[in-house]
């Protein structure tokens, strides 16, 4: 037994020693982009937002500003939108260079119910959001929605101007993914698939008429085997006439689509070169070591 403990002890001593020491906590102040924004929910208690700050590592950043947003900035951002909604869903968001596109990390996944990383991706797009990290968290299950509202606003905050058209598109976007997911059964993933590979459609085409539109949708909506129910499918080619309608370079979505996970590994780190044939070697050892033990 006392050996057992002493290899068990071993192993996780050098274990610890094998894994890659994750990167150190941004402590370095962006003075040419800013320090990330934290925006709250205006009806989080104090102990809500104490549990949403921990869940975004707000203690590891250098610095940051915390903002609050309430249903004045949901009417803001979003036509016939409730002034007395409820805010709950909240999120750090963090500049990023031209080019470098968005990363979405929902760092509460079971609380944040109905909005997936790429249905995120895709409205903020639709917004005009296109260079930040963005992570999302709630202290207790939600929808999701109202984080898109804080991350409109804290981009504001952060010098840039939103076109209110494209938000507001984009709110109905994300109300239609949601819808999609919830009430016809499409998985979530397929559904900001189909999103997607309906705006590459119309930035690759340019249709000018809704009749075009109309055929983009039923092609991908055949393409990728969706079913939508009559009303449904008039409402998904409602909003891509839309869309279609604002200035948008559709073509660089998939792209940053495609390369979210590989910049969210980036960014939180990834295991060195060779790390497991390390720890193959360290079994194949210890495991020797153990039987010659037992001769």
């Amino acid at each position: 037994m006392k050996k057992l403990l002493m290899v068990a002890s071993a192993l996780l001593l050098i274990i610890g020693c094998l894994l890659p020491t994750n990167a150190q906590a941004d402590t370095a102040i962006d003075e040419k982009l800013g320090v990330p924004i934290v925006v709250l929910g205006a009806n989080l208690t104090d102990a809500e937002k104490e549990s949403v700050i921990k869940s975004l590592k707000v203690e590891e950043t250098a610095e940051v500003d915390k903002i609050t947003v309430d249903g004045k900035d949901l009417v803001k951002y979003i036509k016939d939108g409730n002034a007395q909604a409820r805010m709950y869903s909240s999120a750090k968001i963090t500049r990023q260079e031209k080019g470098k596109g968005l990363v979405i990390n929902i760092v509460t996944p079971a609380n944040i119910t109905q909005v997936t990383n790429e249905m995120y991706a895709t409205a903020m797009m639709t917004a005009g959001i296109e260079d930040a990290i963005v992570e999302v968290a709630a202290p207790k299950p939600v929808t999701g929605h109202s984080a898109l509202v804080g991350i409109y606003k804290a981009y504001e905050v952060s010098g840039e101007t939103l076109d209110t058209e494209r938000t507001d598109v984009a709110n109905d976007e994300l109300n239609l993914a949601t819808k999609f997911a919830k009430d016809s059964g499409i998985d979530q993933d397929k559904v900001a698939e189909l999103l997607t590979e309906i705006k590459k459609a119309i930035a690759d085409n340019n249709p000018v008429t809704r009749e075009e539109v109309e055929k983009i949708v039923n092609d991908q909506l055949k393409k990728l085997n969706i079913e939508l129910s009559e009303a449904d499918r008039q409402l998904l080619i409602d909003l891509m006439d839309r869309i279609r309608k604002l200035d948008i370079d559709f073509g660089k979505l998939s792209e940053q689509l495609s390369d979210m996970a590989t910049t969210i590994r980036e960014k939180f780190g990834q295991l060195e070169p060779g790390f497991w044939d390390k720890v193959i070697q360290f079994f194949e050892n210890l495991f020797e070591s153990i039987k010659s033990w037992f001769k």
